[in-house]
């Protein structure tokens, strides 16, 4: 019997990357086209990635999450500025979507969008329930975004993509690189904030400083509760802290990924078909 194994792709992540590599410094004129004249350079490059995730990784079951508009995410209901400053996306990209998306539908791999939730918190949920129904079973998801790092446990990992070859960060790997546990990572998060999401993290505490705070004091919460007695090595940031706390705890609710949706479909909809990408 083959074994359970789930592969989790962050659909945009990839797509975008594989766009941008391959039309970098390239008219729109010059790209890959497909008989209706749509450029398919990034989806190319998002195919073939995928088949090779899926041949690498035995993957048994595959989804592949999307973002839903910015605007229709519940983090801009608690957050207006959330994810404001980024640039529409190129029109090729957007078309590229679309075709993926059919491709896909073609290849009978699951795909998956719910509103008000992004990616993230797709790709949080799915590897919670996956865990909880095949406590097992491996669970890979692959993305080159950071913020993805607190989904990571012992069962859970994240493939990055590098030059060489593409980077596998586990449990032990994470723990060994930062310090701290992956249920930790966003803590660091909230007090760096993130320009990229607008999220504004805490004004004055940067990479240097966010990631021995919390190696020492754990959690935000108890960084706060103990910031009368703070460690003597902390004290450039200290009025920095107290007085970017509430920004910092708004920031790791918007950072936090949720991985408690309920209206999932089940697990074994996301079982491979015979017939995928063979």
């Amino acid at each position: 019997m083959t074994e359970k194994c789930l592969l989790i792709i962050d659909g945009f992540n990839l797509l975008s990357r594989a766009y941008f590599a391959t039309s970098y410094n390239r008219p729109v004129e010059s790209l890959e086209k497909n008989e209706n004249g749509i450029p398919v350079n990034g989806m190319n490059v998002f195919l073939r990635k995928l088949h090779s995730l899926l041949s690498q990784y035995n993957a048994t079951h595959c989804v592949v999450t999307w973002d839903i508009p910015r605007e229709e995410t519940f983090r801009r209901q608690l957050y207006p500025p959330y994810k404001q400053t980024r640039n529409e996306l190129p029109e090729p990209l957007i078309q590229q979507y679309e075709l993926v998306k059919k491709e896909l539908d073609s290849l009978s791999i699951a795909q998956l969008t719910l509103s008000p939730y992004e990616a993230d918190d797709l790709m949080g949920s799915i590897s919670k329930k996956w865990t909880e129904e095949a406590p097992q079973a491996p669970a890979y998801i692959y993305s080159n975004d950071k913020d993805l790092f607190q989904l990571i446990d012992k069962k859970v990992s994240q493939i990055i993509a590098a030059k060489k070859q593409d980077i596998v960060m586990d449990y032990e790997r994470f723990i060994q690189t930062y310090e701290v546990r992956p249920e930790q990572w966003v803590d660091v998060k909230a007090l760096l904030g993130d320009s990229s999401d607008n999220i504004p993290g805490c004004p004055g505490v940067g990479e240097k400083t966010a990631l021995p705070l919390i190696q020492a004091y754990t959690t935000l919460e108890l960084l706060f509760h103990q910031l009368d007695d703070l460690d003597p090595r902390f004290n450039r940031v200290k009025k920095k802290l107290a007085t970017g706390k509430e920004m910092t705890l708004l920031s790791k609710e918007l950072s936090a990924i949720k991985c408690d949706i309920e209206s999932l479909p089940a697990i074994s909809s996301f079982e491979r078909s015979q017939v995928s990408l063979l």
